[in-house]
């Protein structure tokens, strides 16, 4: 179970660098493109933020209970 995180971990944080800086860019267009996907990618990484955190917690859960 502890390679599955040694995994998911850096996976999660690379989907939540990715899709900030996606944000970022669709931000800094504008346009159509800018007011149609900036805001949706915004909140896009605050949930993967929100996974990688829990992958997180639930690794040192894990590694603690064992």
């Amino acid at each position: 179970m502890e390679r599955i995180f040694d995994f998911l971990i850096p996976a999660a944080l690379a989907a939540v660098t990715l899709t900030l800086f996606a944000g970022l860019y669709a931000l800094f267009r504008g346009g159509d493109f800018g007011r149609s996907y900036s805001n949706k990618l915004m909140r896009l990484r605050v949930v993967m933020q929100a996974i990688a955190v829990a992958l997180l917690v639930a690794s040192v859960w894990y590694r603690h209970r064992s």
